[in-house]
């Protein structure tokens, strides 16, 4: 039963992490159409409600899903390991061994994990950000518009990022359940 609830909330952290990438697409192809004056790297743009709202559900999903993929994957490689190791107190060096290098290569994909939804969240953070506006102003391009450094595709960058965390997070519960197995 434990593990179908698993699976499940793989698929669910799967299902958040592509709609988190969907939405940063859609924001990104919003963002595209915005009127914008570029001089090299530096560019004014206009601020568009469309782009904030996808941006800040893209990363509403990120975050709830990083979330849930720790929980998961926490629970299954920390609480379930220690009632395993407790209840069978002989371990054959072999499989000792497995069993530390499984653990190892869960804790890797745990530490990837965080770091793809870092970037990702800073990504996205960014372009939203860059995006909104306080100005409502729409006389002029100028007048309601934000000036800065070009963070052309940022929002593209997001949702590839969105992508890797769908697939480390999946690896981090495959890796963390094969711990608690072996």
């Amino acid at each position: 039963m434990l593990r179908i609830v698993g699976i499940l909330a793989c698929i669910m952290v799967v299902a958040m992490d592509i709609a988190a990438g969907l939405f940063a697409i859609k924001a990104q192809a919003a963002q595209d159409q915005v009127r914008e004056l570029r001089l090299l790297i530096f560019e004014c743009k206009e601020a568009s409600p469309k782009v904030l709202k996808l941006g800040l559900a893209a990363a509403g999903f990120l975050g709830v899903s990083h979330v849930l993929a720790n929980l998961i994957g926490c629970t299954a490689l920390f609480c379930c390991s220690c009632t395993t190791h407790s209840t069978d107190h002989q371990h054959h060096s072999k499989a000792s061994s497995s069993s530390s290098y499984t653990r190892q290569c869960s804790l890797a994909f745990l530490l990837f994990t965080w770091v793809v939804w870092g970037i990702g969240m800073f990504v996205l953070v960014t372009s939203i950000r860059d995006n909104n506006n306080s100005n409502n102003n729409k006389s002029s391009l100028m007048a309601s518009s934000s000036c800065g450094i070009s963070h052309h595709h940022f929002l593209s960058y997001g949702a590839i990022s969105c992508f890797a965390h769908a697939i480390s997070s999946v690896a981090f519960y495959v890796t963390a359940t094969a711990t608690t197995n072996s």
